[in-house]
């Protein structure tokens, strides 16, 4: 657990460029002091003390904004930027080197006592405000866009965005540690699928209206109208 909590406050340092000490995160940055508590309440939640570790949990949400059940699973070098509103449920699965902005809900779509949240891979990037919901899988190194609302599977090493989330890049390779982070979860050459969509259509609709006025501009042509007997 040491070696995770430490792991916690390093990626913080790689993550965030206005850290500037480690006293300054053991003081000023919740989504720290959220992980931090989880880690305990998650070792009480496994031990049997589920009761105390819920209130604990619960208390942290009150300091923090920051809301982790206790029976959740989160892998090393977890970062949430910022975390007011974050919401992580009670069957979620994180992988290691993921980071969530504020504002991010990892909810259940359904009263199933079973699995009914979602599992991150690793090097997943959430931006603020997204929704991940349901028990879905999140391949590694996706991208989630700021706003976004994820209800099906997304392939590894790929970027979702929109209402509801739709696949707006290609795959990519992962080439070394300092491109598996993406601020916010967006890249500036992201391309809407759906507005691409509604170009194009549009551009159709005016070529084919041109089509048109040229059609009736030759039917109405003086080498076109038959003379009357």
């Amino acid at each position: 657990m040491l070696q995770r909590i430490k792991q916690d406050i390093e990626v913080i340092f790689q993550r965030d460029p206005a850290a500037n000490g480690v006293m300054e995160l053991l003081l000023c940055y919740p989504g720290l002091h959220a992980i931090l508590a989880y880690r305990l309440f998650h070792w009480l939640w496994k031990k049997k003390f589920r009761l105390l570790a819920r209130f604990l949990s619960n208390l942290t949400r009150f300091f923090t904004g920051i809301e982790i059940h206790p029976a959740a699973l989160i892998g090393e070098r977890f970062f949430i930027d910022h975390g007011m509103g974050v919401v992580i449920g009670e069957t979620t699965h994180i992988g290691d080197n993921v980071t969530l902005y504020h504002g991010v809900t990892l909810g259940g779509t359904s009263w199933d006592p079973g699995k009914r949240h979602p599992t991150l891979g690793n090097g997943v990037v959430v931006g603020a405000g997204a929704k991940i919901l349901g028990p879905i899988t999140i391949g590694d190194n996706v991208r989630v866009g700021s706003n976004a609302v994820v209800v099906s599977d997304v392939p590894p090493n790929t970027t979702v965005v929109g209402v509801p989330g739709r696949l707006v890049m290609p795959k990519y390779t992962v080439s070394s540690a300092g491109d598996t982070f993406s601020s916010y979860g967006q890249n500036g050459g992201m391309v809407d699928p759906v507005a691409k969509a509604v170009t194009c259509l549009l551009e159709q609709m005016h070529q084919m209206n041109d089509r048109v006025k040229r059609l009736e501009k030759e039917q109405s042509s003086p080498h076109n109208i038959e003379e009357k007997p």
